[in-house]
């Protein structure tokens, strides 16, 4: 055989990632908030983009609106597939936004005082100007998010030259202020803190948060009886007192300006007895094409090459951009409405009527890829009938049902775990294997560990925790 180097010519297929193909699979993958703030810095990157304004007033009749720019230059040369959508007439499930909602008095909001500034407030009240005042600085500058004190009273003592003694005492203070339970170095602390300002510190109770504290999370009421020589009923009311103490009293001070309301990405409304899906794109901008710059480009002597190649360039980015987002809507419009389609009980009657479905039954039907449906939706939100929830929500998996072939729901699984355990003895709760058999007899086959795991994730203590005496 002979070897040797030569050429050839051949012709094949493939698919290459190229910089606007990129762009769209970004873009299809933001929710409502994410795809506002990436077109507000395009905006700012491409002088082609601009705002498009919505028309508030009316025209009087046979009255056309004012152009921009001027008539010498021109009937507008735009691409067919873009004079429909700047006319923007009548595109399905879409959701404009108006003046009010643009501007209302409502998204006006000030700031709460965060944990530390509330305790400096009440300590500037208390205390004058002095050294004593700089120790509570000190050790208020030092609190967790949840208000908890983050370093011992040694090393304060050494940072500041004072004594341990001065430190412990304006501890105590601090420890007196609201959020009642602030200022303790563990947990044991912060709960008797908040009980001797109640009153309600036993010595029993105050045994239980110096010995006990991780049994009493166990569910060990029996053993700590025992060791108290108290009744198992004296504990459990013990243990009721110290559940609904506050764990973590500075958590409230951090969240104050740290709010996350969820943006429903797609809203679907019935209507007459019908679903009607709508994208939520209230608070994205409706973008447009400059016609100025348009203008500029048809004229070949107002401007140098190179700024020409810059013009076409962005003028090409910014009608891909468009592009994208009108793909992005109608590939969550298409993915939705089959979802819809789909989960026709869900959307009647609720979470139990929740069917299993996977990401290739629903490419199948609108005849896309598998991994066009996942991107379309990670991390967005819709709001149904039933509630808001993750759209992934409504894919996943079940388990088969015995005799019938059929699957059912994890989710809804889970929501007759929840009924089960709702509706039980609190003095003889149900165990994983007594809810198993009870899914079996409803006709679900499970087993005990999954029980368990579901159990689990749906935050439902176990069977000893959840004893009553």
């Amino acid at each position: 055989m002979r070897v040797g180097i030569g050429l050839a010519t051949e012709q094949t297929q493939k698919l290459i990632m190229t910089p606007e193909l990129r762009q769209a699979i970004a873009v299809l993958q933001l929710n409502t908030l994410e795809l506002s703030r990436y077109l507000e810095q395009e905006l700012l990157e491409n002088p082609l983009l601009e705002v498009k304004e919505e028309l508030t007033g009316q025209l009087d009749e046979g009255e056309m609106p004012e152009r921009e720019t001027p008539e010498e230059d021109g009937p507008e040369q735009i691409d067919a597939d873009w004079t429909e959508y700047f006319g923007d007439q009548g595109q399905p499930g879409m959701v404009r936004r108006t003046s009010e909602q643009m501007f209302s008095s409502d998204n006006i909001w000030a700031p709460a005082p965060n944990l530390q500034e509330y305790l400096l407030f009440q300590l500037n009240v208390l205390l004058p100007a002095n050294r004593e005042r700089r120790i509570g600085e000190f050790l208020i500058g030092n609190l967790d998010e949840n208000g908890y004190l983050t370093c011992s009273l040694d090393e304060v003592s050494r940072v500041l030259l004072v004594n341990q003694e001065q430190v412990e005492g304006i501890l105590k203070v601090i420890q007196g202020f609201d959020p009642v339970g602030v200022g303790a170095r563990d947990l044991a602390e912060c709960l008797r803190i908040q009980l001797v300002q109640k009153g309600q510190l036993t010595p029993e109770c105050d045994a239980i948060l110096r010995h006990y504290l991780h049994d009493l999370g166990n569910g060990r009421l029996v053993w700590i009886a025992q060791r108290l020589k108290i009744t198992v009923q004296e504990v459990q009311a013990l243990a009721d007192l110290i559940k609904s103490l506050d764990p973590k009293p500075g958590a409230r001070f951090s969240l104050n300006n740290d709010v996350r309301y969820i943006v429903p990405d797609i809203v679907v409304e019935r209507v007459e007895g019908k679903y009607v899906v709508l994208i939520n794109d209230s608070t994205v901008p409706h973008l447009a094409v400059n016609f100025a710059y348009q203008a500029l480009l048809r004229q070949e002597d107002r401007c140098d090459l190179k700024t020409r190649k810059f013009l076409e360039n962005k003028l090409s980015a910014a009608e891909w951009l468009i592009k994208s987002i009108e793909q992005r809507r109608l590939t969550l419009y298409r993915v939705v409405t089959c979802l819809v389609d789909l989960q026709r009980e869900f959307m009647d009657r609720g979470v139990r009527f929740l069917k299993p479905l996977n990401l290739k039954h629903v490419a199948d039907i609108i005849g896309v890829h598998q991994s066009t449906v996942s991107r379309a939706i990670a991390s967005k939100y819709i709001q149904t009938p039933q509630g808001v929830f993750k759209l992934k929500f409504l894919f996943g998996s079940g388990l088969a049902c015995i005799g019938s072939g059929k699957k059912k729901a994890t989710e809804c699984i889970k929501r007759m775990i929840r009924e089960m355990v709702d509706q039980e003895d609190a003095r003889n709760p149900l165990s994983d294997r007594e809810i198993a058999e009870r899914l079996k007899g409803a006709g679900i086959d499970i087993s005990r560990r999954t029980v368990a795991k579901y159990r689990d994730e749906l935050q439902i203590l176990a069977t000893p925790q959840r004893r009553r005496y």
